[in-house]
């Protein structure tokens, strides 16, 4: 029987450091940074950087421990993580003011994201329960054959900072449940979630060495882990750059990679559609969560006939939203997650405005330099119209709240305008037409697609990933998302108690 968590408050106060072996590391004359507020430039905590040879030992007990985790059964693993789901309950508010505090989106998105992270916990303890093959017919007669899924051994766990709490819950759990040991390396400005994470875990009953938190920086920790020879797969979610890097390393050694990488998604909004609610769809994808979502809108494909219309109501939708702190429950929009991240987007910005081909800058366009907003890493809702479809700014991913309004003719300029990108995550259609639902879900090329429904968003037990330069390897989140952690053994039995006179193959 599961033991009801006590109402205990995280330990983790204004130190943020690995965790190697079941215990955070002695940081005495570690090196160190601040870990920043972006809402106010304040720091909440020093973040202590573990050194190459302090990850090298974190390797080791990861292998150490693997063999002890692997033998305990798949449901008696997840057991420990249904502990963890409610421990993630019992502290989901704790949790989330961390997450808004050192991220800066806002609490109520703060809260939907520790709530989508428990989600997943649930639906991959059940996976626990399921782990298993398939039995199937074989050829030969007194034959059983059936396959086996077993763990890949210590793997490696890259995530990315804007979503801090979900996506190392959707690589870890599964990883673990599957049997692996595992390497996780959060981002560096977003420590103070990973060690409440880590915290959590071990508080649920994770035994010592199975989940290594290695703090650092990715030169030194990071490509110890791409290109330890112990380690039997890597999982990556973060910049194409970094990510195609990893995925050329990981393929010289022959390992299993799974890397979630950039998008550049569109909503299409067709003549016929709701344009109140598209309007308030492109809203919420291109200015939610400051746009720092892998499923961002950050495309608008508007058809002519009611481009105009849209336009203007989308004008005026993005002039009402209020930015500040993301713990103020007025605000509808928090910072940028740090000072180099807001200058890659004023950057992106200001080449945008100097470009013909990235048309009219309607809103927004430069930093926020009122007070008290001037003491944040603020940059407002921004929207650029008549964005030609080849232009810098509808074809590369700026990762803030800044939207290209693309318009077309009809639904063929419009399926064509949404195709041509490099990348392939999300994408959305708005029109009340059956037959163009269906037309669009033939022809799109995104690995996600909703219809009459923003961009973003994901479900539990739902695959979640893309195609084209977005995503290589399997998907993750769903039954695929344990899947990718293991490898298949196929085994025949001959029960005929006889010499077997031929085999097929």
């Amino acid at each position: 029987m599961l033991e009801t968590p006590t109402k205990t408050k995280s330990k983790i106060t204004d130190k943020f450091m690995s965790f190697v072996d079941g215990a955070f590391v002695d940081v005495t004359g570690a090196q160190s940074e601040d870990n920043i507020n972006p809402a106010d430039g304040s720091s909440i905590g020093k973040t202590y950087l573990m050194t190459k040879e302090q990850a090298e030992a974190a390797i080791q007990s990861a292998v150490e421990a693997f063999e002890g985790w692997r033998a305990t059964p798949a449901p008696k693993r997840a057991k420990i993580f249904a502990q963890f789901q409610r421990i993630l309950e019992e502290r989901k508010q704790e949790l989330a003011e961390a997450l808004t505090a050192e991220e800066g989106k806002r609490l109520p998105e703060a809260l939907g994201e520790v709530q989508k992270a428990i989600n997943i916990v649930e639906f991959m303890v059940g996976e626990g329960r399921r782990f298993g093959g398939r039995t199937i017919p074989s050829e030969m007669e007194n034959t059983l054959a059936y396959t086996v899924r077993q763990p890949l051994g210590v793997v490696g766990l890259i995530t990315p900072w804007n979503f801090p709490v979900a996506i190392p819950v959707w690589k870890i759990v599964p990883a673990l449940i599957a049997g692996n040991t595992a390497i996780f390396k959060p981002a560096s400005n977003t420590t103070k979630t990973a060690c409440m994470l880590v915290e959590m875990m071990h508080d649920a009953g994770l035994p010592p060495g199975v989940l290594q938190l290695t703090i650092g920086k990715g030169s030194t920790v990071g490509d110890l882990i791409v290109n330890h020879p112990k380690i039997a797969a890597l999982s990556f979610t973060g910049s194409n750059q970094v990510g195609q890097r990893l995925y050329s390393d990981g393929a010289k050694r022959g390992i299993k990679v799974q890397c979630e990488m950039g998008g550049k998604n569109p909503i299409v909004v067709l003549d016929d559609a709701d344009v109140d609610l598209a309007v308030e769809a492109t809203a919420q994808g291109a200015f939610g969560s400051t746009g720092q979502r892998c499923t961002a809108t950050s495309r608008a494909i508007v058809t002519q006939g009611v481009a105009d219309e849209f336009v203007r109501k989308l004008v005026e939708r993005a002039k009402k939203i209020k930015m500040g702190d993301g713990m103020d429950s007025q605000t509808d929009m928090g910072p940028i997650v740090d000072e180099w991240q807001m200058n890659s987007v004023a950057e992106g910005v200001d080449k945008a405005k100097s470009d013909s081909a990235c048309g009219e800058l309607l809103l927004g366009g430069s930093r926020a330099s009122e007070a008290p907003l001037d003491k944040g890493f603020f940059f407002p809702p921004t929207i650029f119209d008549k964005v030609n479809p080849d232009s810098f700014l509808a074809q590369e991913e700026l990762f803030g709240p800044v939207l290209a309004v693309i318009r077309v003719k009809d639904f063929e300029e419009a399926i064509e305008a949404a195709n041509n990108v490099a990348y392939g995550l999300s994408s959305s259609v708005y029109t009340n037409d059956s037959n163009l639902v269906f037309r669009f879900l033939d022809r799109i090329e995104t690995g996600i697609t909703h219809v009459n429904s923003p961009t973003m968003g994901g479900e539990a037990q739902l695959p979640f990933g893309g195609i084209k330069a977005t995503g290589v390897g399997a998907r993750e989140m769903g039954t695929e998302g344990v899947e990718f952690f293991t490898e298949l053994k196929t085994v025949y039995i001959d029960y005929t108690g006889q010499k077997r006179e031929g085999n097929i193959y």
